[in-house]
């Protein structure tokens, strides 16, 4: 603000007059630009990157508002500020310092952070209440393997970001069996800045011992109630389970007939009851003194099923690119009422392969088998090898997501060229078993845990069969997190098939390698056997792959990779070519988006990878 003074009434020189306007134009213009300065800090990366987004000096840079004064108030206040910010991070007894130099055109604030030891976990007092079993021959509550699981254990850094999450997944834990409504009574960590230890206490109180009840649904108009009664494995009287829940409506999900389900336990039902109990006891504490005994049973929960059903019938059209296939369009229509059945029909166009089939699905059965049967035409273009594969197949799949197992029957006619050999024609009947097993911590965008998928079948039978075989495939990938941001994967397959003349198998059932989920830095399907200028697939097939992500700032990262494997009709030919690379990494509302630039050894060139999500 400019100070007001009176001026004399007389008039001033016209020169004078324009010479003051123009200085305090010029003063106003400043005052609104404010002062334009920089901030150095001086400190690790990860703290220099949250204070940077957390002080007010960092914040306030480029404000109109601020002049010197304010500038020098920022600075001033800035070490008492980081002490704070850092605090969160583990370190309670850092050394730091704030100036301002202003011998330059602009001023430089600059902080200086020296962080010291960081705080650990010295003891951690975990005390649970309740957790007793309401019947005698319900199984006790393991609190041993709950204090195990505990995410913040002694000897651990200490940060308040991770002190929250322990508490959070502490009572996640509890509340997804058993006990949904356990709380947090009571928490503190009193840190010693001294010794630099911290003294954890938690007081988790389990609430009461909850069962499953009675099956409720809400939304079916056009669908028999059997379409869900048939997926549910709940029972009444089964414990309370979060995992449960979340099946079932996973269940649901696929089946096609709804656009959304919520599974969820009725709380509003236990709570209506405790309110009208407490009305009880009032009415009877005002005639008689005598209260009302609580109860000694579980207290039930049932089960509630609100779904919104689908149209029923659904045309779908979508267009797509892969570094495997190239550009791709699809059309699809589902039909979920034809004579009883859904129907499910799909075209596809890909540069190197064209598919067209039609599938029908049985409701599934009380003892969850979901049936199908469906037949299809497919054509492949790779490497030289032309396919067209005509397929009739029957299907019964059962499980849950988390393991998954199928039985497949198939009569499928190939037609193979690999010119200018004459085109052959292969007839086979295999029978396949397949099992699928997932513990993951997201089956969309996995952290932490592991996939694990077998394949066994073959065409055993001289039944429309012209070569009898045994085939075998195996493949697992493992999650593991590595520090705060970093997750290292790793995945293997291996496949097998046992044949007197590989000529008359199926291609479709032999093995080739390469391409984006494959082995990086070769094209798709560009390891295998070479025959007449072509690469065919080959009896046996192995991979391997070495993976870190780090998410700087997430959902985005970046990625180093190794892979290495190979195709071949002899074990002993399993000489494996390695590709290596880097890659970007988003982690998309729909699933893992990947970009990787791969150089393949044996071909000593680079190669471009794209993909959406990860196979399983």
């Amino acid at each position: 603000m400019f100070p007001v003074r009176s001026i004399p009434c007389r008039l001033l020189p016209l020169s004078r007059l324009l010479m003051g306007i123009g200085a305090l134009l010029f003063a106003t213009a400043l005052h609104a630009q404010g002062i334009d300065y920089q901030v150095r800090i001086d400190a690790p990366r990860q703290l220099e990157n949250m204070l940077e987004e957390n002080l007010d000096l960092m914040r306030w840079r480029g404000n109109p508002r601020v002049d010197m004064e304010q500038l020098q108030r920022l600075v001033k206040e800035a070490p008492a500020q980081a002490k704070t910010f850092i605090a969160t991070e583990g370190y309670y007894s850092p050394k730091i310092s704030a100036g301002l130099d202003t011998s330059g055109s602009r001023p430089v604030a600059r902080v200086i952070v020296d962080p010291g030891e960081p705080t650990v976990v010295g003891d951690v007092d975990l005390v649970l209440q309740g957790f007793a079993p309401i019947d005698e021959g319900a199984a006790p509550f393991d609190a041993a393997a709950l204090r195990q699981r505990w995410q913040l254990p002694v000897g651990a850094r200490f940060r308040q970001a991770d002190w929250e999450a322990a508490k959070r997944e502490l009572l996640r834990d509890v509340a997804q069996r058993r006990f949904p409504r356990a709380r947090l009574v009571e928490t503190s960590a009193t840190v010693d800045p001294e010794e630099r230890r911290a003294l954890l206490h938690v007081v988790i109180d389990s609430g009461p011992e909850m069962r499953f009840g009675e099956l409720r649904i809400r939304g079916l108009k056009r669908y028999p109630r059997e379409v869900i009664t048939n997926l549910n494995r709940i029972k009444p009287g089964d414990e309370y389970s979060e995992a449960a829940l979340q099946a079932l409506q996973s269940r649901l999900q696929d089946t096609g007939y709804f656009s959304s389900v919520e599974v969820s336990a009725d709380m509003r039902a236990v709570l209506n009851a405790e309110i009208q109990d407490l009305k009880d006891g009032d009415k009877d504490a005002d005639g008689d003194p005598t209260t009302v005994e609580p109860s000694t049973g579980p207290t039930v929960l049932p089960v509630l099923v609100r779904v919104t059903e689908n149209k029923r019938k659904n045309v779908e059209v979508g267009l797509g690119f892969s570094t495997d296939t190239g550009g791709r369009a699809q059309a699809s229509y589902d039909d979920l009422n034809v004579f009883g059945k859904r129907m499910k029909s799909d075209v596809i166009y890909e540069q190197k392969r064209q598919t067209a089939r039609v599938d029908f699905y049985w409701p599934t059965t009380p003892k969850g088998y979901n049936d199908s049967v469906g037949a299809g035409v497919e054509r492949n273009d790779v490497r030289g090898e032309i396919t067209t594969l005509a397929t009739v197949a029957a299907r019964r799949q059962w499980g849950t997501p988390l393991l998954e197992r199928s039985l497949t029957l198939e009569a499928l006619v190939e037609k193979r060229e690999v010119p200018p050999k004459e085109p052959t024609t292969t007839r086979s009947l295999p029978l396949t078993y397949s099992i699928t097993k997932r513990r993951l911590d997201s089956l969309i965008q996995p952290t932490n845990g592991y996939v694990l998928q077998g394949q066994l079948g073959g065409a055993l039978l001289p039944i429309l069969t012209d070569e009898k075989f045994l085939r075998l495939y195996l493949r697992g990938q493992m999650f593991k997190p590595l520090g705060e941001s970093g997750t290292l994967v790793l995945r293997g397959e291996f496949g097998g098939v046992a044949a007197k003349d590989k000529l008359g198998v199926p291609s479709t059932f032999l093995f080739r390698a390469g391409g984006d989920q494959s082995v990086r830095g070769y094209g798709y399907r560009e390891l295998g056997v070479r025959e007449n200028g072509a690469i065919v697939g080959g009896k046996y097939m192995i991979t391997a792959s070495a993976e870190y992500q780090y998410y700087f700032r997430p959902p985005w990262g970046v990625a180093v990779f190794y892979d290495a494997g190979n195709a071949a009709d002899k074990v002993g030919d399993l000489k494996p070519k390695s590709g290596f690379g880097v890659g970007a990494r988003w982690r998309s509302p729909v699933g893992p988006i990947n970009v990787d630039l791969a150089y393949g050894h044996a071909v000593k060139k680079a190669r471009l990878h794209f993909s959406l999500g990860f196979t399983f």
